[in-house]
């Protein structure tokens, strides 16, 4: 069967998917943060752990208590790592002044803060999933420079 459009998507270097990824950034920023967030493969594990994720730094702390039994997963880890970067990054975004999403020429989403340093999260994520380090609260410590975003009205 021949699909063009097919033939073109699964052809497409890391760069054309980067500049999509960053045009659907810069067009709809908060759409992006929202499908960043959703972290679906994360969340199931955590709420089969006890544990509902609210997007606070506590969050992170309580995330490294899990006991990682996904490890026994090979197939599970690469996805609950980039859940658990997309995670980190969220909560960085949400609690950082001027942290925001950005999308590096070969397609991968990372934070950059206000200071301009750039946080590659999702490797982060992937590491923490694989062997537990850094620890996710560690990371987020890292992110820590500059001022903490006050909390928005009526945001649970």
């Amino acid at each position: 069967m021949n699909i063009p459009f097919l033939d073109h998507w699964l052809n497409r270097n890391d760069t054309e998917r980067g500049a999509g990824l960053a045009a659907a950034l810069a067009q709809d920023p908060e759409g992006v943060n929202e499908l960043f967030s959703e972290c679906e493969v994360l969340r199931v594990h955590a709420r089969a752990a006890g544990l509902e994720l609210d997007g606070s730094p506590a969050s992170l702390e309580a995330l490294d208590q899990l006991m990682p039994r996904w490890r026994r997963d090979p197939e599970i880890v690469p996805w609950l790592g980039n859940d658990a970067g997309f995670y980190l990054g969220t909560v960085i975004v949400r609690s950082r002044l001027g942290a925001a999403w950005q999308v590096w020429p070969n397609g991968q989403p990372a934070i950059r803060l206000a200071s301009g340093r750039e946080l590659n999260v999702i490797e982060w994520g992937v590491s923490w999933a694989m062997t537990g380090s850094p620890e996710l609260s560690q990371a987020y410590a890292e992110a820590s420079e500059g001022g903490v975003r006050p909390p928005e009205e009526g945001a649970a």
